[in-house]
């Protein structure tokens, strides 16, 4: 089992929430955080932050983020989408974690190093369809493991808002 480092409900606008440790902070272009991948749901291409797609426009997300010595299997039944990305933290940076327009955030103890992030989300339909409902709709699992910079990978997808992401966003990785 790994150390969490977050775990609680996420207020957000536009669906962003971001890990950044460096100049970082989404500005809407999403050709920058996919550059290179092929899922559409987690952007780590900039080197310089992690932008991740929640489903709801507005309103509360758990979120939960946990790091651990190894991976443990991808839980496919108990997620239904899933995407891994790779991320590298330069030596002191610090790692802070914020939602659009800096509404929310805080420091997170994250060592510099590079790391496979698996980011698991259950009711994507349900968030994008009941974007403002009250209540939370959508949850997040975002597990971290000190592992080598490798291509992003798509998982699992098996909401419609899912595949609608990885359609618009994600596919930019060039195939020869």
């Amino acid at each position: 089992m790994g150390r969490v480092l977050l775990d609680e409900m996420v207020e957000t606008d536009y669906g962003l929430f971001e890990l950044c440790w460096g100049d970082y902070g989404f500005d809407g272009d999403f050709d920058r955080n996919f550059a290179g991948q092929v899922n559409g749901l987690v952007g780590a291409a900039s080197g310089l932050g992690l932008y991740v797609n929640l489903a709801r426009r507005s309103g509360g997300s758990p979120v939960r983020i946990v790091l651990a010595p190894e991976p443990s299997p991808a839980d496919v039944e108990a997620w239904e989408d899933i995407v891994e990305v790779s991320i590298a933290i330069p030596l002191d940076a610090e790692v802070v974690w914020g939602v659009w327009a800096g509404e929310d955030g805080g420091g997170l103890d994250l060592p510099s190093g590079a790391y496979r992030v698996r980011v698991s989300a259950c009711g994507r339909d349900a968030g994008h369809q009941g974007e403002f409902a009250d209540g939370a709709v959508d949850r997040y699992l975002l597990e971290l493991w000190p592992a080598p910079v490798r291509p992003d990978a798509i998982i699992q997808s098996t909401s419609a808002d899912a595949d609608y992401w990885h359609r618009e966003v994600g596919s930019r990785r060039i195939t020869r």
